[in-house]
């Protein structure tokens, strides 16, 4: 008799929550629940293969990032929120294609990670408030969990051929965060896939990293190679590179979803860069001093700065070639 009250009640909750975050600035918002992830076997032999290259700190809690549940103990869903990042970038000027290396879109901005986990923890005060029995955990990229599997299976985007989320409406310039929590929410529809039979990502990759849809050999990755990747890059991957100092977005910038983009309302996304390249021979000489003035709240300092160096000397002899 009271099942039809209480599952309104876990309506109202789950509007309630999406409505505030939404509030603090989330683009998009939904529910997924908190199973063990479809891809478990995968992202094991994935692992066994060796196609996380240096990211060893991926093998590490396995449990706990294919069982939402491992590592919120009786997790029951997980709110899975997106921020666009988009930004629209001033035209290179010829004179510096020949001095310029080019940074992911994701890293023009300050860091994502203390903005997303701010309001992720704001989210998570306004849930208990609610709902004081509510036990909550607040996670980012850094967090042992599969938030791309998350993010698809509550309706915020499909995972794309290129491994990343695609929304339908805001394509894939998003930057995604989660709260898990003990509360039993109703979950959204999972999203559909709308790659359809195109491979443009695919194609476009100048190290042949997507090796078929939706799948990624991390090893042949620009983002990887000059963010994660520590040992000298292979002489045959240099080339590859071509004028990528921080990241990569060719996968993103070719996808038709993205034709489109429409930029961040977030001021803090906003290019410090307005080409979204910097002169490699400035890096080249910069102190530890000017590393830290000028990437002062930057995503970028996520690599020391002998890497970017490394990085650059390698985008200097790609627009020498």
């Amino acid at each position: 008799m009271n099942s039809a009250p209480l599952q309104l009640d876990r309506l109202a909750l789950a509007a309630q929550i999406k409505s505030l975050a939404r509030d603090l600035g989330f683009d998009l918002v939904g529910i997924a629940p908190a199973d063990p992830s479809r891809f478990a076997d995968y992202f094991r032999r994935w692992l066994d293969q060796g196609q996380a290259g240096e990211m060893t700190y991926l093998s590490k809690r396995f449990e706990e990032r294919t069982r939402p549940d491992s590592y919120l103990p009786n997790a029951k869903s997980v709110i899975c929120v997106a921020m666009n990042y988009y930004t629209d970038l001033e035209p290179l000027p010829e004179s510096d294609r020949s001095t310029h290396g080019r940074i992911a879109r994701y890293a023009l901005g300050d860091d994502y990670h203390e903005l997303i986990k701010s309001r992720l923890h704001r989210l998570a005060d306004a849930i208990r408030e609610l709902c004081p029995d509510a036990v909550t955990r607040s996670c980012v990229d850094t967090a042992p969990v599969l938030e791309k599997e998350l993010s698809a299976r509550a309706g915020v985007g499909w995972l794309g051929k290129n491994c990343c989320i695609i929304n339908p409406r805001i394509g894939s310039w998003l930057l995604l965060g989660q709260i898990l929590t003990t509360l039993d929410l109703p979950p959204d529809d999972p999203a559909t896939d709308h790659c359809g039979t195109c491979t443009r990502c695919l194609d476009a990759c100048p190290t042949g990293a997507i090796t078929a849809p939706y799948q990624l050999d991390a090893r042949r990755c620009i983002s990887y190679l000059t963010i994660e990747h520590r040992a000298p890059i292979d002489p045959d991957l240099q080339p590859k590179i071509g004028n990528w100092l921080y990241g990569c977005d060719v996968c993103q910038d070719v996808c038709p979803h993205n034709s489109k983009a429409t930029p961040t309302s977030h001021p803090e996304f906003q290019s410090r860069f307005p080409t979204g390249s910097i002169n490699i021979h400035e890096v080249l000489a910069w102190t530890d001093e000017d590393y830290r003035t000028r990437l002062r709240n930057s995503a970028i300092k996520r690599v020391k700065l002998p890497i970017l160096k490394r990085n650059a000397a390698t985008v200097a002899r790609n627009l020498t070639r």
